[in-house]
This record gives structure tokens, sequence and C-alpha cells, in this order.
């Protein structure tokens, strides 16, 4: 995927989907080649050869649009109580660039609206989890088609997200045993978001955020998104850079757990959704992240092989510290301690276009 001089990576992970056998040991080993060129170099990569029966896809579509149609009240009803990372998102009450310390332009939140569904403590019955960070899904009766089609998808992109770790580890050198050791009961998520502004004509005097600007917390994010414009990238110059998934591909990126187990030689990407005009009016956006963030009490440090002349650039911390302190940014409007190094990376992008500037 090429846009001007700037590209993503397509590799194709199905060696990585089939049973390691001596057959398939080269293929694997350059797709984890082409990984960790992809991952020290944009951070981002378009995933091919996933598996994924396209008719999971095209249900997952058919199930956001059935909820995101119900009426403002009934979404509502679903709404995500505090502390809690399950159930609906209304527009303009979170703001992800805050996740990074950074206030939005004309301190206005984003617009999308989003469905967020995940483990469960009872899906991992051989520990003992706290519910506040494993919580009870809830479900729209009101949409009868959703909740099938979303666990159908759910489940194969699970499947999907962790064959791509597994050619990490390959590509790390650390063996699947430890990414195993910190996944075993894994805080996964399933974030499904409507770019929500009706498509009428926008008095565009101030600036529109659809997603603010931000890096993922866990460990990588799987995403499905709509083939409509929106979804920038930050390179490490500072420019921002249109991206948009091929027909039928997935894209993957790191998110900060990753960051940290690599000493940053590994890129969790700051990137942003603005909203998708074209004639003066707002085109309908759709997307879904699934983000694999590792268990709650997995600790976050530099793997040793990774650390040169003992120059650790992050302190130990859980996956649990680090979710919980973004997440008191974006929906608290709490700065992150620990955000400093992202933050400096977007505002230096400023001289570049600006942090909250359109797509060209």
């Amino acid at each position: 995927m090429t846009n001007g001089s700037f590209t993503v990576p397509t590799v194709d992970i199905s060696p990585y989907l089939a049973e390691p056998s001596e057959a398939n040991a080269v293929q694997r080993a350059e797709v984890a080649a082409q990984l960790d060129r992809a991952c020290r170099e944009v951070g981002f990569i378009q995933i091919v050869g996933h598996g994924v029966d396209p008719s999971t896809i095209g249900g997952l579509a058919a199930a956001l649009d059935e909820f995101f149609a119900l009426d403002d009240d009934t979404k509502d009803h679903y709404r995500k109580p505090a502390g809690s990372n399950r159930g609906y998102t209304p527009p303009k009450s979170a703001s992800l660039s805050m996740s990074l310390g950074i206030p939005p332009a004309n301190m206005m939140n984003d617009f999308y609206e989003a469905f967020t569904i995940g483990r469960e403590a009872n899906d991992y019955p051989h520990v003992d989890l706290p519910e506040r960070t494993y919580p009870r899904n809830v479900w729209p009766t009101e949409a009868p088609g959703f909740h099938a089609a979303v666990a159908r998808y759910n489940e194969a992109v699970s499947v999907v997200a962790r064959a791509v770790l597994w050619a990490f580890a390959d590509a790390l050198g650390v063996g699947r045993p430890f990414f195993e050791s910190v996944t075993d009961h894994s805080i996964d998520t399933l974030k499904m978001n409507n770019y929500a502004l009706p498509e009428v004509p926008v008095d565009f005097a101030e600036e529109l955020i659809g997603m603010g600007e931000h890096t993922d917390f866990g460990i990588l994010t799987v995403l499905w998104a709509d083939r409509v414009a929106g979804l920038q990238i930050l390179d490490k110059e500072g420019t921002w850079h249109d991206v948009m998934p091929d027909e039928g591909a997935f894209l993957v990126n790191l998110g900060d757990a990753m960051a940290r187990w690599t000493n940053d030689q590994w890129l969790s990407t700051i990137h942003r959704v603005n909203p998708p005009i074209s004639a003066g009016r707002v085109q309908r956006r759709r997307s879904v992240a699934f983000f694999l963030d590792g268990n709650y009490d997995a600790v976050i440090e530099p793997i040793a092989t990774l650390v040169a002349d003992g120059e650790e650039l992050y302190p130990p911390i859980t996956v649990e510290e680090n979710i919980n302190a973004k997440l008191a940014g974006l929906e608290l409007g709490k700065k992150p301690a620990n955000a400093g190094r992202e933050a400096d990376r977007v505002l230096g992008a400023q001289g570049a276009g600006g942090i909250q500037g359109r797509p060209s």
C-alpha cells in the first residue's frame, strides 16, 4: 500500500495460520523478517492471507449498521458505565488525543460513536481475575443480529491476532512462550466505530476531529475499515500520511506495550482519523479495531536482548496500569504521566500541516 513515497508494507501471514513444519519453515522465516522490517520502519502493516471468510466480515458490517441505526435513546441505554470498557460510547464524549496529554483543537471531543465488547473474567476460568478489568459484555436486544455476527467476527480476528503475535515472537527471537506467558488471560477488546456526523452539508468554520491523534495502548491492533478516506499515520519525520486498506485486507499496528518491550526498536505509531469530507459533506465511515492488550498483571519492561548498554527507555509498568493511565486521559482529561515522548512527536508535527489539519 503506497501513498506517494510513503509505503505501508503488505505481508501475507498465511504461513503462520498453518501448523509449523519443515515445509513452511522458510516461508515463516520470510514473514517474520518482513514484519520485523515493517515494525522498525513504519509500525503499520497491511496483512493479507488472514483466512477470515468474507461472509464473516460482511456480517460484522451489517451488525454495525443494525446497531448504529437505532435511535439515540435506545443506544444510550447501553452506554458504558463509569470505569467500564463495555458498551456504547456516544459522539463527543471522549478525546483520544488526551491519552497523550494533548488537548483537542477548539476543546472539541472526537465525534465518532462506538460500541465495545471484550473478554470477560469467566472466559479464563483457570485464573482469578478482577471483573473491573474483565467486565461483562452488554448486548443490544433491539439489534437481534448483532450479538451472533459480532461474536463470530471477534473469534475469527482473535485467531489472526495471535498468528501475528507468534510471527512477532520469531521476528524478535524471544520464542512463542514469551508472549504466551503474557497473553494467556489477555484483555482483548473489540471496538466498533461509526463516524457519526450525518451526510448533510456541514459548516467547516471550525476543525472537526473524527478521532484524535493517539497511540494504541496494548500489544497489537487488527483493524478492519471501510475503504473511505480518513485514517492518517504520522511518520518518523513528522509528516501525516493518508492510509486506506486494500479490498479484503486488514491493517495491523503496534501498541505501547510492544514499543516498551522492544525498547522502542519497534514503533507504536501515532495515528488519527479526520472526517472523510467530499464535496462539502461528511461521508460515513466505519471501522472495527481488535486490541490484543495482554494480561492485566503482565509487567512491561524492555526485553534484555534489545537493550544496549543498559539504556532502558521505559520503567516497568503493568498492562493494566498503562491502559488505565491512557483511559484516564481520554475519558477524564487527566494527562498521563508517561506520555511525554509520544506527545512531543505529535506537537513536533505542527509545522508540517498542524496536528488537527484535515487530509489534503
